[in-house]
């Protein structure tokens, strides 16, 4: 007969609170960078140009942390190295993810907009690893 182990996953309410501190934690940067710092955090993309509001910097930020907890979740129930699986999926998905703030329309939106990043990446990579601490 096999033995089933009990498996450490991330805490539901340390879970929930680093996705909702990812997201206060960009608007905060959001504001900070646009109200405060006057930095229009646009993107160019082609002849497109795409301006980044307050709305789209939360949801973008909660789908994100959503996916990141999802995904921790699942490598802690199928590998006992779940955890440090996802520290290195994690890190790598937030350097490329700073190919898209390369797109700035200036100077000061792309620095802005790869603040926003770091700041998510941050909250949620240490977050969730905190989270998830055995």
């Amino acid at each position: 007969m096999t033995e089933l182990k009990a498996v450490k996953t991330a805490s539901p309410v340390r879970g929930a609170a680093v996705v909702a501190a990812a997201a206060v934690a960009a608007e905060v940067v959001f504001l900070a960078v646009h109200q405060a710092g006057g930095v229009d955090l646009a993107v160019r993309s082609g002849s497109t140009v795409t301006h980044v509001g307050a709305g789209p910097v939360a949801v973008v930020s909660l789908l994100v942390s959503l996916a990141a907890w999802g995904l921790l979740a699942l490598l802690q129930r199928v590998s006992t190295r779940g955890r440090r699986i996802w520290t290195v999926v994690a890190t790598v998905v937030f350097v490329i993810s700073l190919l898209g703030p390369l797109g700035g329309e200036t100077a000061g939106a792309t620095l802005g907009l790869a603040a926003l990043h770091l700041t998510v990446a941050a909250v949620v990579i240490a977050g969730l690893r905190w989270a998830s601490a055995r």
